[in-house]
Parts: structure tokens; sequence; C-alpha cells
């Protein structure tokens, strides 16, 4: 037991029972899952590679590395491959549950961080962000990052911590973790920005503070989660309480089942036609905002469509004046008489007829289709997915002819 503890071993979940104890193997591991996953060309997945390292000079963490906010598709990448990343990295960051470690190169303004940038989005107060500081060693010379690493530039409320990582030269020349750490120890002592803080820098000490605030915050949102837990295990409790005693042919229960399912068939309609639904169609307008579209899109079209003589109009309201006045003497008047304007309007009325009824159809149809959408809920029974959508389907068309009758 005490050899095991003492080998360095590293487990992958996609290679269960092999372990890997020459790291090397290990990373060319994660070239090939990632490649597989992603393909060829620097691909981007949400699906994560889980990998469990064994050692005694580690402390208890978990961390998912997430990845840099790509700017400019390259290979086979979308072309919105800046938004794909974001939400990526939101989707993990947004949990109040997780510490944020906003990585940011020191050769750079820290004003522009993209890691800053997104930690403050979701936790504007900064009681998740601890900032990580790297390539010290390669900022130009005479400019260093202690006022960043003294928590004086972008203060953060758990402040920030300096590393000096291996160089890619480091990495093909095989430098192994310890010749790092020594090297990295070695550029803290000895410089003089940093020598005052040195016993507060380096990848030892990020290590400690992440357990420790790992610890810290596990330990403050530990009663709320057990809280949590608890109401969901009570509220699971009272489901079961109730189904222990269920009876399939009992005809109450079946009769309750139905009545549901229909109540969801009208909450789901209503939600169509109201466009508050949990579905969001993003390939074609349907439902409501459908319907809204014929009513101030298509129908205005109709009616402009409509041919209008203004010359023949005038020549029929002239008649229309004539024929009123009979053998009377036409006088000038500012107003036209009530029964010739009345006359005239009914019979540019009656042209909107045709319009109206064709956007009848379509209002008619689109519920129809909407009808349809709700009913595959129910299609586990055909029967009543049948009879609904004939019942629901039918009162629509005896509406359809009352408002043809109105117009």
């Amino acid at each position: 037991l005490l050899l095991i503890f003492l080998t360095e071993y590293a487990e992958f979940l996609h290679c269960k029972g092999k372990k890997f104890t020459d790291f090397d193997e290990v990373r060319q591991e994660i070239e090939v899952e990632t490649d597989r996953v992603t393909g060829m060309n620097k691909g981007i997945s949400s699906v994560p590679i889980n990998l469990r390292v064994y050692s005694p000079h580690v402390l208890s963490l978990t961390l998912i590395d997430l990845p840099g906010i790509t700017k400019v598709p390259v290979g086979d990448q979308p072309p919105d491959i800046e938004q794909q990343i974001r939400d990526m990295i939101m989707q993990f960051i947004s949990r109040e549950n997780c510490l944020i470690l906003a990585v940011t190169p020191a050769n750079t303004d820290l004003a522009n961080s993209d890691a800053l940038k997104l930690a403050k989005e979701v936790d504007p107060q900064g009681l998740r962000t601890i900032g990580v500081i790297t390539k010290l060693d390669l900022m130009d010379e005479g400019t260093d990052a202690r006022e960043v690493l003294e928590n004086k530039l972008l203060p953060l409320r758990r402040g920030y911590i300096g590393v000096v990582n291996r160089s890619q030269k480091d990495i093909d020349g095989k430098k192994d973790i310890k010749a790092a750490l020594l090297a990295e120890r070695k550029f803290f002592l000895s410089h003089p920005s940093y020598r005052h803080m040195a016993d507060r820098m380096g990848t030892p000490y990020l290590q400690k503070v992440l357990n420790q605030q790992l610890t810290n915050h596990i330990r403050d949102t530990l009663p709320a989660f057990r809280s949590k837990l608890q109401s969901q295990l009570l509220s699971i409790e009272h489901e079961v309480e109730v189904y222990k005693n269920f009876r399939p042919e009992d005809p109450t229960r079946k009769t309750k089942a139905l009545l549901q399912m229909v109540q969801q068939f009208s909450v789901d309609f209503e939600k169509r036609i109201e466009g508050s639904g949990d579905q969001v169609d993003t390939l074609e307008l349907s439902g409501g905002a459908k319907i809204n579209r014929i009513f101030h899109e298509r129908f205005p079209f109709e009616l402009v469509k409509m041919e209008f003589n203004e010359k023949e109009l005038r020549r029929e309201i002239s008649y229309a004046i004539k024929n009123i006045h009979g053998i009377r003497q036409v006088l000038p008047c500012l107003f036209t008489p009530d029964m010739a304007f009345e006359a005239i309007v009914k019979k540019q009325i009656v042209k909107l007829k045709g319009p109206c009824l064709k956007s009848v159809d379509l209002v008619m149809q689109e519920l129809i289709n909407t009808v349809k959408k709700c009913t595959k809920k129910l299609a586990t029974y055909p029967r009543l997915c049948e009879e609904t959508e004939r019942i629901v389907a039918g009162y629509i068309r005896e509406r359809e002819e009352k408002t043809k009758d109105q117009v």
C-alpha cells in the first residue's frame, strides 16, 4: 500500500483500469483524445477529458482547464468560434460553487484581460475570483507587475499570485517539473521587484492557496447545498408516498391523468400563441409570431396589391351626388351628402372582403399547425392525441366560419 501511494500515476475516465506512470504518455493521450473528440483542425468541444492524478507531492484539487478566447478562426473552426468558446466558459464559471482562476499574461495590459472580463460578468463582487499572473520573466526590461501582484492596480478580494512556467524550449528540452520549480523560486528570490513577496509567489504557493480557498469555499457553501438536497429529498419522499399505493387500473387516477394531459395541452397551446414557451423555434416563424406577421405584414401587403383607380372613384362620387339630388340642381357644398358617402364607402369596403378572408384562412391554418405541434406530447396515447386534435381543430373551423360570416 505504501509503495502504491508513493508511486505517481494518472488515470483517464475514457481508459478505465489503465494506469499511466509516464507523464509524457499522459500528454500524448490528451492530444489523441482531443483530436478524436474535436477533429484535427483545432476544433472545440464541451465534452471534458477527465484526468485524475495520484501523487504524494500534490494537494487535493479539482481543476477544469478551459480554452482561451480565440479571436480569429483557424483551420476548420467555425466563424463563430469566439462565441462558442465564450458560451462554454460561461457554462462553467457561472456556477456559484466554483472558484474562478483568471489567468492573465504579465506582458499584456491587465485592463484588456479576457479572463478578468468574463470573471467580472459572473462574479461582479470578486468573491470567487483569484488572479494568476504568468510570464513575469518575459516582461520588457525595466518593467514589472509589482502593482498588480500587490493588488493595487485592479484589486481582487482574493488577490493575485505570480507564477513562472516552463517555456516551450524548456518543454522541448525535457526540463522536469522539479527543475522548473527551482528555477521559478530562484527568479522570485533574485528579482528586485518581487523578492519581498517571494514567499507569496510561485506554483507551490498557488497550490496551497487554492487548496485552502477551495476548502473554505466548500465549507461556506455546504450548508446551503445541504439544505437544497434536504428539500429535494423531502419532495421526492412526498412523491414516493403519493405513488406508494398506486393502482394502474384505478379509474380516478386515469381520470386525473387525462385531465392533467388535457390541461398541459391547453397550457402549451397558450404559450405557443403568446410566445412564452420553453422551446423556441430558431428555424421559422410559428404560433403567435406567425399570426402577428399575417396581421401586420401579409394583410397590409394584400391591401396594397388591390387596384385603385382614382379617376373612376371620382366619377362614381360625382354620379352618386347627382343621383341623390335627382331633378334638383346640384349646388356646390363643402361636405359630401351622407347617402352618397355611405354608398361609395360601402362599395369600397366590399373590396376588402377578399384580403380579409384570405387572412382568416392563413390564421386558421397556423392555429391548426400549432394544435398538431402541441399534440405531439400526447403521442404515447394515439387515441387521445387524435381526439384532442379533432375536437380542437373542429372548434377552430367553427370559429372560422363565424368570422367569415361577420366579414
